[in-house]
């Protein structure tokens, strides 16, 4: 009786032990906290950060000792704000733009409360007494602000202290200036769509017309303005305009204001008619050349167009093709001289991503990069020493560092080939800011010279390491093989704790696999992996055909056929497993999250009995259900690629389920609407496959909420413990 009370106690201990590991987890106990980065002066000398949301400070790049207090709340007189989310400095540094009060509309856009402090006078006002203000910029001469509220743009004249409309016409679910619609942020990753010119004269922006735009709705369960413990009775809604796969887009057209004559002209783009996308606008060094970047809706074809802003006429200068589709974020790579006579930008046409310099009539002056490698940034271009910096995949796929390349060609790398690796220069391009990470290493902040060579070290995150190390977790491998087709994939694997060779474990394939992704990287990541790997499972993550920095074939051979050159290679990979003489080859599970949930019903659904259960979170079942420009960016339009569509929607696959299904899903996910499992599990039931379903009330696709991760992990857990 004693001794099955002390195993009962042990065993309570343990798994008390294992629930803490999996909230500290969730909780976020070993994740690297969020670093800012110090932000460069205008000298390159200096730097500045946020300090406690309080103030705002300015550093010594060389040493690292604080040189000034350039914003206090505890220093002002009257101040209206308790605590600021950022700021932005003005051109010439004499003012701030600090923010408070954040509200998210989406992922990435938000509206707040912006004031303007200025640093000689120790003064702060609103920016504006009309409401919360969206992405506010300053004139390169600092003298004015342009911002957004509620679809249109107005004008702040700092010299004067007053307010005008730049425009009048915006209203919601119709017109918008200078900020985006929710395909253009989610898809293009851009918050602001509207650029003073080179002399602060005019604004340049685009209108987004999305009257057209068919309009999405999902029911809100609990009312946020009411008591915790108020019932709803009846439920609101959401609704916006979200145009899925070949249904209208929202209509663009750029346009220039001149604060001079008050005017708004419509810059003239050829077959303005057609159907495209403007994911960027960019002014040149010319106050006569606003670039415009026009994409088809295919996306296949990239046009840089410059265009005079009072003739209104525009130059095709730069054309990318691609038989597959061209990167948009391409675009964020390029960089115009100060002379304005040449700019460097990014091109696939070699198969692999490369810089080039152009002249501004877009031929082709010199590469400035080369090899079987991709360039995964630019960080910029030393007119001066005539050096470009960058980072890439050259030492491997699933590593990162930064290197220079002088105008000889002679290429430096400035890391050490390890790990992952940011670069963050000041504004002379003479130091460097490196947040280097790697499996073992929580991310160390150090500050480099042009060079490479290391000054001193910001912040080491020795504390965190320690900490983790002293858990006695298992540690990530790496390791490659071969699939019957010939085709050599990476992946990473996590062993048990007292990993036993001579012992069968059961394993749960971990992976995204959507375009351009990667989950096999030298970087520093702990996820729910460590605590399974206390359960005694095997955990193995592969990226598979159409992830990242491995050139363009492999990133995009998986045009037109979304999920299943992905879901052979999962396939594979569960089935390289089995023949590992420690691997349980009746109990491979599955999961993914998003694109990576719709890879866990794809390869449940192949006909082949690898997978024992599978977990899928918030996927897409069919691309007929996600928004044009994501979906037709892999697949074309519907009305183009029927076969296609057909081919990749897992609900015409649901009845082949085998094996044990978890779905999991945000009732409020405006990015993958819970429609795409509610007719997944409709199909489920007519096919008569049984599966287990979570619900999460009200909540987005990233499902977040400390409570709300701990119940889906430990939701996860139990339903792996019973199935696998």
């Amino acid at each position: 009786m004693k001794r099955i009370s002390l195993i009962f106690i042990l065993t309570l201990c343990v798994n008390v032990l294992f629930a803490n590991l999996l909230y500290d987890i969730t909780d976020g106990k070993y994740r690297v906290k969020s670093i800012e980065m110090p932000r460069s002066m205008n000298d390159g000398e200096h730097y500045t950060m946020m300090v406690n949301g309080k103030a705002i400070v300015k550093y010594s790049y060389k040493t690292g000792a604080t040189v000034d207090t350039l914003f206090s709340i505890a220093k002002l007189k009257k101040s209206p704000v308790k605590e600021i989310s950022g700021y932005e400095f003005s051109p010439n540094e004499n003012k701030l733009l600090v923010y408070t009060n954040v509200k998210y509309r989406y992922r990435r856009t938000f509206t707040a409360d912006y004031y303007v402090y200025d640093l000689k006078r120790n003064e702060i006002a609103p920016l504006s007494e009309g409401g919360p203000e969206e992405v506010p910029l300053f004139s390169p001469d600092s003298r004015y602000i342009a911002f957004a509220r509620e679809n249109n743009l107005y004008l702040k004249k700092l010299d004067f202290n007053t307010e005008s409309a730049i425009t009048t016409d915006g209203k919601f679910g119709s017109i918008i200036n200078g900020t985006p619609d929710w395909v253009y942020e989610e898809e293009f990753e851009k918050t602001r769509y509207f650029e003073f010119s080179p002399d602060s004269k005019m604004v340049a922006f685009v209108k987004f017309d999305e009257s057209k735009v068919p309009e999405f709705s999902f029911p809100i369960y609990i009312d946020p303005s009411k008591a915790k413990d108020e019932l709803t009775t009846y439920p609101g809604s959401y609704k916006f305009k979200y145009p899925k796969a070949g249904e209208n887009n929202s209509r663009v057209s750029v346009c220039v204001y001149d604060d001079y004559y008050k005017a708004i002209k419509t810059m003239k783009l050829p077959d303005a008619d057609q159907d495209f996308y403007i994911p960027r606008i960019k002014w040149t060094n010319s106050v006569d050349q606003l670039a415009i970047f026009r994409l088809n809706r295919n996306q296949n074809k990239l046009d840089m167009f410059l265009t005079n802003p009072k003739s209104t006429l525009s130059k095709l200068i730069l054309r990318q093709e691609d038989k597959y589709y061209v990167e948009y974020e391409n675009i964020d790579f390029i960089r115009f001289a100060p002379d304005n006579k040449t700019f460097i930008g990014v091109s696939e046409k070699s198969g692999y991503r490369h810089v080039y310099e152009y002249g501004i009539n877009g031929t082709v002056i010199r590469q400035l990069t080369k090899g079987n490698w991709d360039v995964t940034d630019v960080y910029g271009f030393d007119e001066k020493k005539q050096v470009l910096y960058y980072q890439s995949a050259e030492v491997s796929p699933m590593q990162r560092d930064v290197y220079s390349v002088d105008s000889k060609g002679k290429k430096t790398r400035l890391t050490d080939g390890k790990g992952t690796h940011n670069a963050f220069f000041n504004s002379t391009m003479s130091l460097f800011v490196d947040n280097a990470s790697s499996l073992e290493m929580p991310n160390v902040v150090s500050l480099r010279t042009s060079s490479g060579n290391l000054a001193r070290t910001i912040r080491d995150n020795a504390a965190l390491a320690a900490e983790f190390k002293a858990l006695n977790l298992p540690k990530k491998e790496f390791f490659t093989f071969t699939t019957s087709e010939n085709v050599k994939l990476n992946g990473w694997m996590l062993k048990p704790v007292n990993f036993d060779p001579n012992k069968k474990y059961p394993v749960l394939q971990v992976q995204y696999s959507g375009p351009n992704s990667q989950q096999v990287l030298d970087t520093w990541r702990i996820d729910w992996e460590y605590y399974l790997a206390t359960l005694n499972y095997v955990v193995v993550c592969v990226d598979g055909r159409g992830t990242g920095a491995r050139g363009s074939e492999f990133r995009k051979c998986t045009y037109q056929q979304l999920n299943i050159l992905e879901t052979k290679d999962q396939v594979e990979t569960a089935k390289y497993l089995a023949q590992q003489s420690y691997i349980d080859k009746d109990r491979i599970g599955i999961w993914g999250w998003s694109y990576g949930g719709t890879m866990t019903l794809f390869s449940m659904t192949t006909g082949e009995k690898v997978f024992k259960a599978g977990i899928a979170v918030a996927p897409v079942t069919d691309y007929r259900f996600y928004d044009t420009a994501y979906a037709e960016r892999f697949m074309r339009r519907p009305q183009e690629n029927f076969k296609g569509y057909d081919l990749s929607s897992a609900l015409l696959r649901a009845d082949k389920l085998q094996g044990n299904l978890l779905i999991v899903h945000g009732t409020a996910d405006d990015n993958v609407h819970f429609q795409n499992t509610m007719l997944y599990i409709d199909k489920l039931v007519a096919a008569d496959k049984q599966f287990e379903m979570q619900v999460y009330t009200d909540k987005n696709h990233s499902i977040l909420g400390k409570q709300t991760r701990r119940h889906l992990y430990t939701r996860m857990s139990d339903f792996l413990i019973k199935n696998l």
